[in-house]
């Protein structure tokens, strides 16, 4: 199998680069052009931070609120009545800041207790209610 030189008008084996590159220089200018309109530029102008020291605030401790399945109620394991627990959560609720409340549930506590307890805090105006629970094995 012979190949011609391409001084004879055949087949010749080199390739030729050139439209090869030309299409490639025109694809990098089309992706030179483009790029920078694909982002999206939206000048917002955010305030500054000043590195003034904050004051700290006393830390509180949590108020635990502990539910038996019978409907005992403990107040930081102090047990106390639905009067008790009102006026209680009505006195802390005026602390600034307001102390949050841990209910702690018992695993066969009747949520309608629970809710009764959580209900009675969110209305003498305690904003911090959480509960707790234990992580299963």
């Amino acid at each position: 199998m012979a190949f011609s030189t391409g001084n004879d008008n055949g087949p010749m084996a080199t390739i030729n680069v050139t439209p090869l590159v030309d299409v490639m220089l025109v694809l990098l200018i089309i992706f030179m052009i483009t790029a920078p309109l694909m982002t999206h530029k939206v000048e917002i102008k955010l305030p500054e931070a000043t590195l003034a020291k904050v004051e700290e605030q006393p830390k509180v401790t949590p108020i635990t609120l502990a539910i038996q399945d019978s409907g005992a109620i403990y107040w930081n394991d102090e047990p106390v009545t639905m009067d008790q627990l009102e006026s209680r959560l009505s006195v802390e609720a005026q602390k600034t800041p307001q102390p949050p409340i841990n209910v702690r549930g018992d695993r066969t506590t009747k949520y309608k207790v629970v809710n009764q307890v959580v209900t009675v805090a969110q209305r003498q105006g305690m904003r911090k209610v959480g509960f707790v629970a234990i992580k299963e094995r």
